[in-house]
């Protein structure tokens, strides 16, 4: 069995630079080292055989597969990069429109529509140019061989934010169909709170970007009617336990205080009036961390680790892991692993420590489990070793 010790210490100084306190050193772009990166380890309950399947990667954000096998990830300056076989096909998905690229803004997050092998449609949420600066959008295509067509926005966020900070944003589908997607609070602590703007909430639609009649604020006067839940900073990571009917998401604290929440129907979540995270100067944000009305997360991080893309394994493939949630982290550069007894917070193992900054991870249709990073540039494939 080959050891992590080369190839961690190969990566140490990459983590090192790229690790940062502060939510804006967070998000910048570091270059991206060519390095390989195959080994073996042990975990606390199985062996896994890390592949490398691809380097060079920018800044990847989401990935999603097709039924045909092909996978898609997205490069947040504006780019789908198409894969099959785990291999790079050299080829991108033409015909996309513009993105808002500054700074934490562009295209982000792609997932298909739970029906595509009927409708085809693929879904992306996107910082889209507006007068005043960009909007985080939801969209959807169809692809044409390799070119999006049928291009259609949904829904876009209000207002316009002259800025790249804290745009989100993650799309999940629960089990009726209905989209939801998250919306960062766009670094401002006025915004959260305020229900008569999109930001810093998690929203819900209907694939087709209506606005289902059951939304908690539908009849609040001048609410914007896709809000599900408010109070949530920036959150860059959300998935749908199908089996329990459950979103979970993670979102980033300032200088710690990045938290683990179950997402509920209208329920407000905190922030800035509680938070247990800080000023990045090392004041207090707030002097209480609890308010009769707002949700506790079910886990939260001091220090930062920076949370991003999330998953629930579900696949037999690892069966020490099943029922876990494996999270992003981007300024601690690893993978977290999460035990729950049911809802609450039981135990968790860090993974894969320095790999990069983990952007996503995720399950595929076969069952395997891919990771993308930033800085080390990588498309991963964990494999359970028997």
């Amino acid at each position: 069995m080959k050891t992590t010790k080369y190839y961690l210490s190969v990566l140490l100084f990459i983590g090192i630079v790229f690790t940062s306190k502060s939510c804006t050193p967070k998000e910048e772009s570091p270059i991206t080292p060519e390095v390989e990166f195959n080994f073996t380890t042990q975990t606390e309950k199985l062996v896994i055989k890390v592949d490398t399947l691809h380097t060079g990667l920018q800044n990847p954000w989401g990935m999603t597969w097709l039924p045909d096998g092909r996978m898609l990830i997205t490069e947040r300056k504006g780019e789908i990069l198409i894969f099959e076989d785990d291999n790079f096909t050299g080829e991108k998905v033409n015909g996309l429109p513009a993105v808002y690229a500054n700074g934490q803004a562009g295209l982000l997050d792609i997932t298909v529509h739970p029906n595509f092998a009927q409708n085809g449609w693929i879904y992306i949420s996107y910082a889209k140019p507006v007068p005043g600066g960009g909007a985080t959008s939801i969209a959807r295509f169809k692809l044409n061989g390799n070119t999006a067509s049928e291009f259609q926005d949904l829904i876009v966020t209000t207002p316009a934010w002259n800025g790249g900070t804290h745009y989100g944003s993650r799309i999940i589908f629960d089990n009726q169909g209905l989209l939801y997607f998250t919306n960062g609070e766009r670094g401002s602590q006025d915004n959260a709170q305020n229900l008569s703007n999109s930001h810093g909430k998690i929203h819900r639609i209907k694939d087709d970007g209506t606005i289902p009649a059951d939304n908690p604020f539908v009849n609040t006067p001048n609410a914007v009617k896709s809000i599900w839940t408010y109070g949530n900073r920036n959150p860059q990571g959300m998935i749908y336990d199908k089996a329990n009917n459950r979103i979970w998401e993670v979102e980033h604290g300032p200088m710690g205080g990045d938290e683990l929440n179950l997402v509920e129907k209208g329920k407000n979540y905190g922030w800035p009036v509680i938070t247990y995270g800080m000023n990045y100067n090392g004041t207090p944000i707030t002097n209480i961390t609890q308010k009769e009305g707002m949700e506790q997360p079910k886990h939260y991080w001091v220090p930062s680790i920076a949370t991003c893309g999330m998953m629930l394994v579900t696949s037999d493939k690892y069966p020490e892991w099943k029922g876990n949630f494996l999270i992003a982290a981007l300024a601690k550069q690893h993978i977290s692993r999460v035990e729950m007894n049911g809802t609450n917070f039981s135990k968790e193992e860090k993974l894969l420590q320095n790999i990069g900054r983990v952007r996503q991870v995720s399950e595929s249709p076969d069952g395997y489990i891919y990771a993308i990073t930033e800085g080390t540039g990588l498309l991963v494939k964990l494999i359970p070793v028997k």
